[in-house]
């Protein structure tokens, strides 16, 4: 399931980048130009750090996004998120690893975020420091542990990014039980919680899709059954609200996955991508990355 989650964090990022940004920096909305649109930038971040080959090494979701600021100015905001459960011992010298290497090679400034979503209580460091007779180096980043976070205060933020964040904790909270129905009924309270939480904010439509999304396919169960019965429920709760059904979103689902398919065909016909993207719709990164 290892490689679904990095997919799953992957596009939520992206998807909701704005509000992460606003999640963790209150004064972002008036430090960030929201209306030029971010740029993510996974070929640049892959050339000063290649992803690792191995399969069974811990994973790190890394996202370099470039934003502008309202005064005009390019920045660029480098996103790690670690997405295993299993914390590295090298993290935070990885985190500045990649800042000497992006700042050496870009000369672009950097704000940092690393993300933790192991199930263990156990703060992390947030920063890397070396010294050798005389000569030091301290270097700091933000950091945000799931594990720790207040269910109430998430639950009443208005921020999308917190549904994300809740739907995490959900996640972990049924790596606690060891026998499956046991686990499967925990979760299908949880997940039909927070689609009750989800229908009643005031989150524009493109935006609950793809947090209903992520909290459909993050949260898993082990029986399918009971997977058919939370689609059920879901069903009746989104059939009662004005918001958005569940149909809609099936629906829209089935033609974004239906444009996925014809782009991936005309782009092994050689047909240029900005002429994909017009005739499917899909963003010409979305295209890229068929």
């Amino acid at each position: 399931m290892r490689r679904k989650d990095d997919i799953l964090w992957k596009g939520i990022l992206e998807d909701v980048f704005d509000d992460f940004l606003m999640f963790f920096d209150p004064e972002a909305e008036q430090f960030y130009d929201f209306n030029k649109k971010f740029e993510f930038l996974d070929k640049e971040l892959e050339q000063v750090f290649p992803p690792e080959n191995d399969e069974y090494s811990p994973k790190i979701i890394d996202k370099l996004v470039k934003v502008f600021t309202r005064d005009g100015k390019e920045e660029w905001v480098l996103v790690h998120v670690e997405v295993q459960g299993q914390y590295q011992q090298d993290f935070a010298q990885r985190m500045f690893t990649y800042f000497y290497r992006i700042l050496d090679k870009y000369q672009k400034p950097i704000t940092a975020y690393a993300i933790f979503t192991e199930a263990i209580y156990k703060e992390r460091p947030n920063s890397f420091q070396i010294e050798f007779r005389g000569t030091s180096l301290l270097y700091t980043f933000n950091t945000y542990k799931i594990s720790r976070q207040d269910e109430a205060e998430l639950r009443a933020s208005n921020n999308p990014f917190a549904m994300v964040i809740l739907t995490a904790k959900a996640a972990i909270a049924g790596k606690d039980y060891f026998d499956e129905k046991e686990r499967d009924a925990l979760l299908l309270q949880l997940k039909l919680e927070l689609v009750r939480q989800l229908l009643t904010k005031q989150i524009a439509k493109e935006k609950i899709r793809v947090l209903m999304n992520f909290l459909r396919y993050y949260v898993r169960f082990e029986n399918s059954d009971i997977n058919t019965k939370f689609e059920q429920e879901v069903e009746i709760l989104t059939g009662r609200s004005n918001t958005m059904g569940l149909e809609e979103l099936l629906i829209d689902r089935a033609k974004h996955e239906e444009a996925v398919s014809i782009a991936r065909e005309m782009k092994k016909d050689g047909i240029s991508i900005e002429q994909i993207a017009k005739f499917t719709k899909l963003t010409i990164t979305e295209i890229e990355k068929l």
